[in-house]
């Protein structure tokens, strides 16, 4: 095949690729690593920490739903201190460009965590704020479902002073995405990741009682794609210049190209890597042969190139 230029770009970093692997999905440190050179991918974001150790809810954690899954882990993770320490370099080592993703139950747990990763800034290619894990012990969104509480741990994590891009972690079930998005890119955010799992519910009948031990978890996999593209599509089209990583039922390289086309700049790439710890690999050689395929030179054409259909009245 003749070469594709796969080079995206979000903001100011500049991926070779634009697959991205998602945070919860590539493990703490080089776990999955070991079987999947994490140097052939744009970017790999990690699992989020907190300023603090947090033990994750009750067993058990994830099951399998129709076209995808239910996780409920709750951001189990020793802390940034601790991955910091004993994760990060072990996954630098194997060539990963790393985005390390904060999660806080407070707006000063974002600044203090913001501040233990100072340390590491060099080694980071930018920092997710996971505003909208819908895992945690209040069964909400965190700071993800205004624009004021979006805004302020923005802020608070900007005025730490680190030079490092910032990406707001956002949910797609609230009233109006892009005005948050806007409000994130506002309050200093570099871009966006869009989205996160969608509130789910899983019940055993025989039991008669929810399958996860949480109960409630968050559904990831297929079954979310088009609510994924369509977070997408409405954020890429309030704010066209906002850097939007896709995430969301990606598990091909057709998908990969179909988030690209509703606005994403890069694609993230997360419960495929469950059945398929290689799957990102294979989803970038199936993006570069769809583009050969389909006489497209550079990824960087397809961002945001979706076609309208004609709605004149004839």
């Amino acid at each position: 095949m003749d070469p594709i230029d796969t080079e995206v770009r979000l903001g100011p970093i500049t991926l070779s690729n634009p697959v991205v692997a998602a945070s919860g999905t590539f493990g703490h440190g080089d776990e999955v690593a070991r079987v999947c050179d994490p140097s052939r991918l744009g970017a790999v974001t990690t699992k989020s920490q907190a300023p603090f150790a947090w033990k994750g809810n009750a067993a058990p954690r994830l099951h399998p739903a129709v076209a995808g899954m239910v996780n409920a882990v709750g951001l189990q993770g020793r802390g940034v201190a601790a991955w910091v320490r004993d994760d990060l370099p072990a996954l630098r080592a194997r060539g990963a460009r790393v985005i390390a993703s904060l999660w806080g139950h407070t707006v000063d747990d974002y600044r203090e965590g913001m501040t233990l990763l100072g340390p590491a800034a060099g080694e980071l290619l930018a920092v997710e704020l996971n505003l909208s894990c819908p895992n945690t012990v209040s069964g909400g969104d965190m700071f993800a479902t205004n624009e004021n509480d979006t805004a302020s741990v923005v802020r608070a994590a900007v005025d730490v002073g680190i030079d490092v891009p910032l990406f707001a972690k956002l949910t797609p079930g609230v009233a109006d995405l892009p005005a948050i998005a806007g409000a994130a890119a506002r309050a200093g955010a570099t871009g966006v990741t869009l989205g996160n799992t969608v509130r789910a519910l899983l019940v055993d009948p025989e039991a008669r009682r929810p399958v996860l031990g949480s109960p409630g978890g968050g559904l990831s996999g297929p079954a979310i794609k088009p609510i994924a593209l369509r977070a997408v599509h409405d954020v890429h089209a309030a704010h066209p210049e906002l850097p939007i990583i896709g995430t969301g039922g990606v598990s091909t390289g057709v998908d990969a190209v179909e988030m690209l086309l509703a606005g994403a700049a890069a694609v993230g790439v997360g419960t495929a890597t469950f059945a398929e710890p290689r799957a990102t690999l294979r989803i970038i050689d199936e993006l570069r042969e769809w583009c050969h395929h389909h006489g497209v030179v550079g990824v960087r054409e397809l961002i945001g190139a979706m076609r309208q259909h004609d709605t004149e009245v004839r």
